[in-house]
């Protein structure tokens, strides 16, 4: 009988211990680079950030803070942060726009510097894209909803020797929405990425600002 009781004891324990370790596997690890700008100066952009175009600047409503791309001139404008990686990072934003009659605007997270990789919602297309610099490599159907906040995630992993994945993910605030286990959207890669940083994009075509809020990088899991 104490036997029995002693193997009962180990099989508890044991059990206990291998599930604390796949909740400790099943967490995500902590950022290498965050950024949620509630302790950054208004009207300026935090040292840390590497503006390539635009008058990004941090601008407050409701007591949330953000960076905003203000919503003249109509071009392409973007932002670099975090460390220079080449793979194994996810980065991850939310991003608000808002569309002014048939005009919608365009917005996107990137790795892998300005030539990298973009994850990007087209609303007038109404796709979301995955782009590799200039050359779209993938794109999948998205009913983006105006002024609600959308979250972006796109990463990069080493498959294996010579090959990598590209995955990303889109999904917005609003009734019952949470992300999606599964990644939207992916290409496999065959050339060796380009070290580089994390950014932000936006176009607005709609003439009203872009907002970009808690911006992470984060290792793979």
């Amino acid at each position: 009988m104490v036997t029995r009781l002693h193997e009962w004891v180990r099989l508890v324990t044991i059990t206990a211990t291998l599930g604390m370790a796949l909740l400790a596997l099943a967490q995500s690890p902590p950022p290498v680079f965050e950024n949620n700008f509630e302790k950054a100066e208004l009207n300026t952009v935090p040292d840390d950030f590497l503006v390539l175009d635009g008058q990004f600047v941090v601008k407050e409503e409701g007591g949330n803070r953000f960076l905003e791309l203000p919503g003249a001139p109509l071009d392409t404008f973007g932002v670099l942060f975090g460390p220079t990686e080449k793979d194994g990072v996810t980065v991850s934003a939310r991003i608000f726009g808002t569309g002014k009659g048939r005009r919608y605007p365009a917005f996107a997270v990137s790795l892998n510097g300005v030539g990298g990789y973009r994850l990007q919602v087209s609303p007038a297309k109404k796709l979301i894209e995955l782009y590799k610099s200039d050359s779209v490599r993938a794109s999948v159907p998205f009913e983006w909803i105006s002024a609600k906040w959308a979250h972006l995630k796109l990463h990069v992993r080493k498959v294996k020797d010579g090959e990598w994945k590209v995955e990303g993910k889109v999904w917005q605030e609003g009734s019952g929405s949470s992300e999606p286990g599964a990644w939207t959207i992916a290409f496999d890669e065959k050339e060796e990425p380009i070290a580089g940083r994390a950014g932000v994009w936006g176009n607005p075509f709609s003439e009203t600002p872009i907002r970009f809020d808690d911006l992470t990088v984060t290792p793979n899991r």
